[in-house]
């Protein structure tokens, strides 16, 4: 999941006032984020604590390392090119640098501090000789053809809306033969989404570019690729989404009621709330993605 949890407080009093005075949606689309302030950010540390409690060290995302692994298959990333387009705070990348024996991993993100996260990470696990972050604008990936032989993602190209254009410029960055292995969350409708859905969307407050396996499907096959897969999480999904609303609820609560303030985190188990009604009724499909390149 790549909630986003934005913060308008400067300073201690602003600080103490603001969960009064936010709105009821956690996020705020990035057209209205500053990315030259820390207050504007989308990923703000009361955001990261949240998910980090949630989802672990480096996540931003659900699954963990398992899901990571689940995405990646058995391919063999041995001495891979690796790239992780919307790398977050780092744990995918990491966790490939330890476990797949990667030539190099290079994440990139729009932010920052993200950016500065995931380099301590890394430097943390040591694995900073090989693994290598950037911040980036939205756009075009700023690579040259044939950069990588392995493309990844985890949840975050929900957040671009042309999905054809990403599907070519990933295309374009793999060599001959290699692989693009993400997951993203998907919509199980065409056209325009239901009250429940419509209100899950609102409370997440996000720049949510939603499409259906079919969109992606047509974007991957124009751009070329081959043996495209198409796997849905969703059963896996609607039952960790209990556990983890439950967790808010219970075991994490006190912990963060002291990080993130008491408006806040209530508003984060409402999202929870709707998201998984949305699960149940299938509109909301975390999926997996591969598909390959050819030689």
């Amino acid at each position: 999941m790549t909630t986003k949890i934005g913060n308008s407080a400067a300073g201690e009093q602003e600080a103490g006032n603001k969960k009064q005075e936010q709105s009821t949606a956690l996020g705020r689309p990035k057209e209205e984020a500053d990315m030259e302030t820390p207050e504007e950010l989308e990923y703000d540390q009361d955001m990261i604590s949240l998910l980090e409690a949630v989802w672990g060290e480096g996540f931003m995302s659900p699954g963990g390392t398992e899901e990571i692994d689940r995405v990646l298959g058995d391919k063999d990333l041995r001495e891979a090119r690796v790239l992780d387009i919307g790398c977050g705070i780092g744990g995918a990348a990491v966790h490939i640098a330890l476990t797949r024996h990667p030539r190099s991993v290079t994440g990139v993100d729009i932010e920052e501090n993200l950016i500065t996260l995931s380099a301590s990470l890394a430097e943390k696990n040591d694995v900073s000789a090989i693994c290598d972050f950037k911040q980036v604008a939205p756009g075009p990936l700023p690579f040259d053809p044939e950069s990588f032989d392995v493309v990844f993602s985890k949840d975050s190209i929900i957040h671009i809306a042309d999905k054809s254009r990403l599907a070519k410029d990933i295309h374009t960055i793999l060599s001959p033969g290699g692989w693009f292995l993400a997951s993203d969350w998907l919509c199980g409708y065409e056209g325009e989404p239901s009250p429940q859905m419509q209100a899950y969307i609102e409370a997440e407050g996000l720049d949510f570019e939603l499409a259906s396996a079919q969109v992606y499907q047509t974007a991957l096959e124009a751009a070329g690729f081959v043996d495209i897969e198409i796997i849905e999480r969703n059963a896996w999904y609607k039952n960790q989404a209990r556990i983890e609303r439950d967790n808010l609820a219970g075991s994490l609560y006190a912990g963060l009621l002291e990080q993130v303030g008491e408006d806040y985190l209530n508003r984060a188990i409402d999202v929870w709330e709707k998201m998984i009604v949305v699960l149940d009724s299938g509109e909301h499909r975390p999926t997996l993605l591969r598909a390959r390149k050819p030689s």
